[in-house]
Order: C-alpha cells, then sequence, then structure tokens
C-alpha cells in the first residue's frame, strides 16, 4: 500500500478551491482492500501515531485537541481539531482550513473495484501575494519545505491505511 501522486478529480472541493483562489495544490490516493467511510478515514489518519506528533507539537503553541475532537470532527459533529476548521463537507469528501487560512487539508474516500476503497488525501497552499498578470506567488518557504511536504503527505496517508488495518 503506497501512496500514489494523482491529479485532482476536476469537481473536488480541493481542485475548485485551487482554481478559485489560485492555490498550489497536491492529491495522493491509497487503493485500500475493504470499504471506508469518510468518517473511518478522517478519524484513522488525525489519530495516527505520526500526526499525533504534529498534534502534541500544537498543544505545546495552546492548540490542543485530543482524539475525541478527531472522531467528532470525522463523524460532522466537530467542526474544529487544534488548528483546524470545517470548511467544507460534501457527499464523501472533508475540506479542512488552518487558522492563517493559507493552508487546506482535504479528505475523500471513492468506492473501489472488489468492496475496496480509493482514500485521498491532498493539501493546498492559498498564495498570498500574486504577479502584475495575476499568476500566483509563493515564497522561498514554500519552495523550501515542498519536497518534505509531499513526502509528510505521503507518510501521513500511508499511516492513516495502517491505522485502518488495525
Amino acid at each position: 500500500m503506497t501512496p500514489q501522486n494523482t491529479p485532482l478529480p476536476p469537481a473536488s472541493l480541493l481542485a475548485r478551491l485551487a482554481h478559485e483562489r489560485g492555490a498550489f495544490a497536491d492529491a495522493y490516493t491509497l487503493a485500500f482492500p475493504r470499504a471506508v467511510t469518510l468518517a473511518e478515514f478522517v478519524e484513522a489518519f488525525y489519530t495516527t501515531r505520526l500526526f499525533k506528533l504534529e498534534r502534541a507539537l500544537l498543544g505545546l503553541f495552546g492548540r490542543p485537541s485530543s482524539d475525541a475532537m478527531a472522531r467528532a470532527v470525522a463523524c460532522g459533529e466537530g467542526r474544529r481539531l487544534a488548528v483546524w476548521t470545517v470548511e467544507a463537507r460534501e457527499g464523501d469528501e472533508l475540506l479542512m482550513h488552518e487558522d492563517s487560512g493559507a493552508t487546506r487539508s482535504w479528505f475523500r474516500v471513492e468506492s473501489g473495484a472488489g468492496g475496496g476503497t480509493t482514500l485521498w488525501f491532498g493539501s493546498a497552499v492559498v498564495p498570498r501575494r500574486h504577479a502584475a498578470d495575476g499568476e500566483p506567488r509563493f515564497g522561498g518557504v514554500f519552495h523550501a519545505l515542498l519536497g518534505f511536504h509531499r513526502w509528510y503527505s505521503r507518510a501521513l496517508l500511508a499511516a492513516a491505511a495502517r491505522r485502518l488495518c488495525l
């Protein structure tokens, strides 16, 4: 189960955001062998050991979270987890924004062949600046962290899939 870099579905919440705001967006998929609901996927993602490290760091900066908060967001009963707030939920998709509004996290589940599920995880970075011609401009920090971001996104998706196997 290795995550693959995959083009965004054109009608997805993340693709619409990228188009409307000129955001950088990427997505990764992983074929999972059984049916998985969006709630199961989101809860597994936010409760992996890897993501709990990120949650712990955010807790040090006054943005605590818990597995119960993750479960509530996943099930549609909560709207907030640490620095993330639900921005949109449609069908089998969830879009979260973090407090600055600069980044988004996106989740999607898609029924696959043989009763499996394609798990989608993506991110967007909304540019703070634009060139005179309207083209988005991303700063040096964005470019410096892009390789890490891609590795971390795949690692998080793989960790969520492993958690779903438990």
